[in-house]
């Protein structure tokens, strides 16, 4: 009776999904198109081809290309740019009125039109050839790799009253792949950008939870719902997670409905471009080749779940005692436990207090919490790991920096993921293991001041050194010098020793340095002079484009309705990629306080750093609720808990993690030309069209004044592509 009365629930909730999809995800007639392309997309076409097609009527498709093996990125962009053009002329000849002794390819490109279709239609398809990569083969990669998580995901879904059906969107975002990481910064199954993801999960340089599926499909759960929560609308819900809420209120405010296929169809405004238009409909062609996935691909074996064990840190630990502590490689758990950053895993900070690990049970040979009870009560720090931060000068090399800062060589080399100690680049900015005084006492042989009780600074003394073969204290061999930072001493620099000696000393230029406050934040850009790229053609628009800060708008200029200028050059040859200089930002703190606000800092960044509450930072600086703080900005800091030396510190090591992991998944191939048209707004730029982060346009343009930028300024942007390794 159990068993029977078990089934009828399971059947009676099975038929309330199916109704609930009915109801909560209409399919329009006018969107039946766009739904066959995407489907088309996602089953029949793998990544060695795609289709050409018309780029608002999806159900016009002139050709099913396939990219000729062994093509190098810029050979198969030539071959796609040859066969749009060529469809491209087909089509203005077409719109000249020709409708007789056609050619076999002209006459398939008219058959694609109703019968009596008009010149001005045809004239107007040849502005519209667009290319789609393949997806299938992705696809099919996806649906395996989703069975890990998929009872999580729904759990998380229902937990938050949102369709189940909503498990089918990472296949549109990131095609299941926990590590996709988007041009723009999004990262993950669900494709947050870091301000978006800061709103429902942790993200910074020790903690990025956009990268666990666990964690970020919570936040994702939560983002739908409160997006369906503002719009009552499913539709409208999961198109404002590529577009924003802001962005779909005010298409249903200005066309006077919610009905999505009108809205698709007419909604005009400059950030609803082909991926916000086309993300329900690739949603629903998703849901429809998941959910018969055998029908497209056959037999279909997802993976299944991970069982774990799971214990929460009550210390900070070092990731290797961890792995000694579990007996499971760091390659393991680091794939177990993908919310941790590289810097946790290269030792440079330390698996956080509270954080919950995961570990795969079948590798365990004892309890968790019991194997980490045996990690050394040496290795349990209070307190998270300090970084310091070294800006490599010209002459430097590896072993010069690590004989002068008491560290190895190949602690720098895997600290900051170098591919040989022999390549470093003046203005690279390296990370060091410890803080001096947390390393073992410095030990050297006393001896006597000199007569004259002046010590000439020889290579590889440091203060400490120095202080310790006088018997001095570090802190007197400072005052006693007038040093301003203890880090900054030079080959052949006059230092007293003894209270008697010579009043005036002569400052040697520091050959090198390490500062606590870094100047400013290496320029990884660098790395695309030293490693030759080669362009690769474009990538699929399907990452998400949620909209997170109010943009910044050009000063002076009131319409927001021009159209920007497209690129007016392009980059002809690598030999012309264009290298900045290292990072111009301003990241040092001023009088009073303050600071300028730069490319993607938040109040929240700056709360976190102060260890103080956003709206203590609001209230100092009378910033309303809800008001974002622009580039540019000066802001008022509060200081109360903690140092100056310690916010400098956090804030240059998140822009230096920002930075390093684009750029290990990017590099720079060449630049446009954009002159600068009312409306503009820098967010819509970098974001939106040329889909490139506010930092790297800030690299670029190192002369422009991003808070007060002006009609017709001509800003350089840099073309990027996925790095092929």
């Amino acid at each position: 009776m159990l068993r029977i009365l078990t089934t009828l629930i399971a059947i009676a909730l099975l038929a309330s999904e199916a109704s609930a999809r009915t109801d909560d995800f209409p399919r329009p007639a006018a969107i039946e198109p766009q739904i066959r392309f995407w489907t088309r997309i996602y089953s029949e076409v793998d990544r060695a081809g795609g289709l050409i097609h018309d780029s608002t009527h999806m159900d016009v498709v002139y050709e099913v290309i396939r990219l000729p093996e062994g093509l190098s990125r810029r050979a198969r962009e030539r071959h796609v740019e040859r066969a749009k053009k060529r469809y491209a002329t087909i089509l203005r000849n077409l719109a000249k009125g020709k409708r007789s002794g056609l050619s076999a390819e002209e006459a398939h490109v008219l058959a694609l039109w109703p019968e009596g279709v008009s010149n001005a239609t045809l004239k107007s398809a040849a502005k519209r050839i667009r290319f789609q990569l393949g997806q299938a083969d992705r696809f099919l990669e996806g649906i395996e790799r989703a069975g890990q998580w998929a009872p999580h995901i729904r759990k998380s879904l229902r937990a938050h009253g949102v369709p189940l059906e909503l498990d089918s969107l990472p296949h549109v975002e990131s095609s299941y792949n926990p590590a996709a990481y988007s041009q723009v910064g999004a990262a993950g199954l669900w494709q947050f950008t870091r301000s978006t993801g800061r709103l429902f999960m942790r993200v910074d340089n020790v903690i990025d939870e956009r990268m666990d599926p666990f964690a970020a499909s919570d936040g994702a759960a939560r983002l739908l719902r409160s997006n369906y929560d503002t719009l009552e609308s499913w539709p409208l819900a999961i198109t404002a997670y590529n577009h924003g809420v802001g962005g779909m209120k005010r298409a249903v405010s200005k066309l006077g409905t919610d009905d999505i296929s009108v809205i698709i169809a007419k909604y005009k405004s400059r950030t609803f471009g082909f991926a916000s238009r086309n993300f329900y409909t690739e949603f629903l062609a998703a849901l429809d080749v998941d959910r018969n996935a055998e029908r497209y691909f056959g037999p279909v074996t997802p993976l299944q779940p991970v069982q774990y064990e799971t214990a929460t840190l009550d210390h900070f630990v070092p990731a290797e005692a961890v792995e000694q502590a579990l007996g499971v490689d760091r390659d393991t758990l680091r794939e177990h436990n993908r919310s941790l950053r590289p810097a946790v895993w290269n030792g440079a900070k330390y698996v956080p207090k509270g954080f919950e690990l995961r570990v795969p049970a079948d590798l365990l040979t004892q309890p968790i919490d019991l194997a980490l009870a045996s990690i050394p009560a040496p290795q349990r720090f209070a307190k998270q790991h300090r970084d310091r931060l070294y800006t490599v000068h010209r002459g430097d090399t590896l072993s010069k920096i690590a004989r002068k800062y008491r560290v190895k060589e190949r602690e720098l080399v895997a600290l900051n993921n170098l591919k040989s100690r022999h390549r470093i680049r003046a203005g690279q900015v390296l990370v060091l293991p410890d803080e001096p005084g947390a390393r073992a006492p410095v030990s050297v042989a006393r001896s006597n001041p000199p007569a004259d009780g002046i010590y000439h600074v020889r290579r590889g003394d440091t203060v400490a050194r120095i202080a310790a073969r006088f018997g001095l204290s570090e802190a007197k061999l400072v005052a006693m010098n007038g040093l301003r930072n203890r880090h900054q001493i030079a080959v052949g620099q006059r230092l007293r020793v003894t209270a008697d000696a010579s009043a005036e000393l002569p400052t040697a230029k520091p050959e090198v340095q390490i500062a606590a406050i870094a100047p400013a934040v290496a320029n990884p850009v660098e790395r695309a002079a030293s490693n030759p790229p080669t362009p690769e053609t474009k990538s699929v628009e399907t990452s998400a484009e949620v909209e997170t800060e109010l943009p910044i708008e050009i000063a002076s200029i009131s319409s927001a309705e021009a159209i920007a200028e497209a690129p007016a050059s392009k980059a002809p040859a690598i030999a012309s990629v264009v290298v900045p200089a290292p990072d111009p930002s301003d990241y040092a703190i001023s009088e009073g306080d303050r600071i300028t606000v730069q490319a993607d800092e938040t109040l929240g960044h700056y709360a976190d750093w102060l260890e103080v509450s956003t709206s203590q930072l609001r209230r100092l600086n009378g910033i309303p609720y809800g008001t974002p703080v622009g580039i540019g900005r000066v802001t008022k800091l509060d200081f109360s808990v903690v140092s100056r030396e310690t916010f400098e510190q956090r804030r240059l090591a998140y822009h230096h993690t920002l930075q390093e992991e684009f750029f290990d998944a990017y590099e720079v191939v060449g630049t446009d030309t954009h002159r600068l048209k009312r409306g503009d707004t820098l967010w819509e730029l970098a974001e939106k069209r040329y889909r490139v982060p506010v930092w790297l346009l800030r690299q670029y343009n190192p002369t422009l004044d991003f808070s007060a930028l002006q009609a017709g300024a001509r800003l350089t942007v840099p073309r990027v592509a996925p790095r092929e390794d």
